[in-house]
């Protein structure tokens, strides 16, 4: 019985495998999962957690002023700073290719500035051949393009920023 479950193909051999993985180290991806029907592939480099990182802490509060000045921490007159502005983050939905634009000869997508839509296609993501369109999925005006045309990404990169407050 274990001889006729050799014989039936399987959708990753090993070539898939060692192209996955010539993949993975020629776009320093650190994993890719892939399906195909019932059929599951996840190949990871590196630990099987992120590793965490410690926030930088707040620099030390200034000393108090010396005696006989004024006791607020702020000076008069000035104005504590805004906090800061805080955007929505497009990540990648999986690793593979970033592209910009449709193709070579056309514009791009969006670009810093574009007012977007939840529904508007800010760039495509391509993975073995397969071309995905990534949406905005937010409203607002896109600040920042993460990701330089034709680079690598991996599951979660930063993409784009958008301001949806405006």
């Amino acid at each position: 019985m274990a001889d006729d479950k050799q014989d039936t193909p399987r959708p990753f051999d090993v070539k898939t495998v060692e192209y996955l993985l010539k993949l993975m180290t020629d776009h320093e991806l650190s994993e890719v999962d892939l399906k195909e029907g019932d059929q599951r592939i996840r190949l990871r480099k590196g630990p099987a957690h992120p590793v965490a990182f410690a926030p930088a802490p707040y620099p030390a509060a200034p000393p108090p002023p010396a005696s006989g000045g004024p006791t607020s921490a702020v000076p008069p007159g000035s104005v504590s700073p805004a906090p800061a502005k805080t955007y929505h983050e497009i990540k990648s939905e999986f690793p593979g290719t970033f592209y910009v634009r449709p193709a070579p000869d056309k514009p791009e997508f969006v670009k810093v500035g574009t007012r977007v839509t939840p529904d508007t296609t800010v760039c495509i993501i391509m993975a073995m051949k397969v071309e995905s369109p990534i949406k905005a999925g937010v409203a607002g005006t896109i600040t920042e393009v993460c990701v330089k045309n034709e680079e690598g990404v991996g599951y979660g990169t930063v993409l784009f920023r958008v301001d949806t407050s405006a």
